[in-house]
């Protein structure tokens, strides 16, 4: 079982930063590949980008390659979503999302486990 829960979201102005935390339970943390999604109000929910368990393998949307970072820390139980020249279109809540396999993926249906969402908005 792992519980998750999403902190850092805020109010930015297009060409802002946020950085995202995810804070995970379970002492078995690194076994889990790690996905950020994003759900914009009457839109399906998206996959961001997502990591392996040890980190040293992540992917992203073409939407914001080059523009986010995940990464995660083990010994903390954390994973983080770093977004740079933050963009109108990139509001959305934001969820972190774990799955007991070998590696990520980029379907919603594929993560059992999910974390409440936190809020992101970029406007002027």
């Amino acid at each position: 079982q792992v519980h998750l829960v999403e902190s850092g979201g805020g109010l930015v102005q297009p060409g802002g930063s946020l950085r995202l935390s995810c804070a995970a339970s379970g002492r078995t943390f690194s076994n889990y590949p790690m996905a950020w999604f994003r759900q914009a109000p009457g839109k399906e929910r998206e996959f961001v980008g997502g990591t392996t368990g040890t980190g040293d393998n992540t992917n992203y949307a073409d939407s914001v390659k080059g523009r986010f970072t995940i990464s995660r820390d083990n010994a903390k139980n954390a994973v983080y979503l770093q977004m740079n020249s933050l963009k109108p279109e990139d509001t959305a809540v934001y969820f972190c999302a774990a799955r007991n396999a070998l590696y990520y993926t980029p379907l919603v249906s594929g993560y059992e486990y999910w974390g409440q969402g936190t809020q992101v908005t970029v406007s002027s």
